[in-house]
């Protein structure tokens, strides 16, 4: 089987040979190519058939896309690409970097890393089913308040487990058996969370793929409530939204503020990804299995009103809600302190800087083994960043020598203490906001509501 930066072209007979310059030409949708191990492919019409979504694809189309590709498919996949050979590149290098990069790669494949899942999944399928159960009987069994508002703060920590658990059967098996993983991906996300798998894949890997791109990565976009950079006050397209990311009086004054909003909006952040969600699977032209999705995402909201409707007063309804939201709140923070205080950027990532692109845009979170249960895998986030297949069970083992890959290309590899990256986090919005006061602005939201509604946070 070809490694990570092999060829697979085949040897003898006439290939074509194509120039860096002839390949940038081709980055439409309707003509699509990208480059791997040197060899050009034409994939679009792959396009509409891609797993992972055309929008990764269209960013990376006209460049080298070796490192994303090996980043994110196994040795099985390269085969496939023959049927889309269109000739090689005439002008092919690899970065000493992206080198050393695709060597690594090859060495944890080899170790057989990628397939090696550990016992993980399994206890938090345990854990999650036990707590559920806890705090249907808080709720159904008990009549104290305390009891009820413990409940809430349950289903929030079984919602923290439960994105762990999508992020996990995202990247890579979980289970060993894809019927079995889209079964736990559909019962785990859409019936437990509300939030669709489907839509957390097409956001996800447009964000691995565009790292901290202001422009093109979607967790970076929080318009018109956050802002990390002051180059967001110019009125940006965005890539992922296709929309304007309008800088205009509402979103000066609301970023303006930013600092001192963030954790309260952290708090209630669930009611745009509940929306964003269902906007998706009943919108979006393209939803894999789009009934499924949408049947998961109703059966949340079957139980999780029902299970509040059981709450004996308003009070301790609104209470439930407010505390499993709440506690949820947390991983949405940990979400943003692994990028917010990064380096960003303005326009699509280049596929021959992969290795320099994801360490720069990246924050690991410093942390004692025994609290990798609370991080789920974000606190080597540079790592997964890198080896987006690797089960999390194995990041801690690799974090050392990414550290002396870095070191050797004087590269940056950053890592703060949960409280340090706190902090970094609260400066760069902090930065950001007084610059916002002295900006000036568009003119007046057309409708402040919608606007809200289409901030991804």
């Amino acid at each position: 089987m070809p490694a990570a930066g092999d060829s697979v072209a085949a040897a003898g007979g006439d290939v074509r040979m194509i120039s860096s310059k002839e390949l940038r030409a081709h980055v439409s949708p309707d003509d699509l190519w990208i480059s791997i191990s040197g060899d050009v492919y034409d994939v679009t019409p792959w396009l509409p058939h891609h797993p992972g979504g055309d929008l990764p694809l269209i960013t990376l189309a006209g460049q080298d896309a070796t490192d994303a590709f090996a980043a994110y498919h196994p040795p099985s996949a390269r085969p496939l690409l023959r049927r889309f050979f269109v000739g090689r590149l005439s002008d092919y290098t690899v970065s000493p970097a992206s080198a050393d990069y695709r060597r690594l790669l090859a060495q944890l494949s080899s170790a057989g890393l990628f397939e090696r899942v550990g016992p993980t999944p399994k206890v938090q399928l345990v854990l999650m089913a036990t707590l559920f159960c806890a705090a249907l009987y808080l709720v159904l069994a008990c009549a104290t308040a305390s009891a009820h508002l413990l409940a809430g703060g349950l289903i929030g920590f079984i919602w923290i487990q439960s994105g762990w658990m999508g992020h996990d059967s995202g990247h890579h098996r979980i289970t060993g058996h894809p019927l079995l993983d889209r079964v736990v991906q559909v019962l785990s996300g859409n019936c437990l969370t509300g939030l669709s798998i489907a839509w957390w894949k097409c956001n996800h890997n447009t964000h691995h793929i565009a790292c901290n791109s202001l422009d093109h990565d979607p967790d970076l976009q929080h318009m018109p409530l956050f802002a990390v950079s002051p180059k967001l006050f110019g009125n940006i397209w965005s890539y992922f939204y296709r929309r304007t990311l309008a800088f205009d009086a509402a979103s000066k004054f609301l970023i303006s503020y930013q600092h001192w909003t963030f954790y309260p909006v952290m708090c209630i952040a669930r009611i745009n990804l509940l929306t964003q969600s269902a906007l998706f699977v009943l919108t979006e032209k393209k939803v894999p299995q789009r009934f499924l999705e949408i049947a998961g995402v109703a059966a949340f909201w079957a139980w999780y009103p029902l299970l509040v409707s059981c709450l004996p007063n308003w009070w301790e309804r609104v209470a439930f809600v407010l505390s499993s939201f709440t506690i949820c709140g947390i991983q949405h923070v940990q979400f943003c302190l692994n990028h917010f205080s990064s380096e960003v950027y303005v326009g699509p990532p280049k596929g021959n800087d992969w290795f320099e692109k994801q360490t720069a845009g990246t924050l690991d979170i410093l942390c004692s083994p025994w609290m990798d249960w609370f991080h789920g895998g974000l606190q080597f986030q540079i790592e997964h960043h890198l080896f987006p297949r690797l089960p999390r069970c194995h990041l801690r083992k690799v974090a050392p020598y990414v550290r002396d890959l870095c070191k050797k290309h004087g590269l940056p590899y950053s890592a703060a203490s949960f409280w340090d990256a706190n902090v970094l986090t609260w400066k760069t919005l902090r930065a950001a906001a007084l610059q916002a006061r002295n900006a000036t602005s568009g003119a007046a939201p057309k409708n402040l509501v919608w606007e809200a509604v289409n901030a991804h946070g």
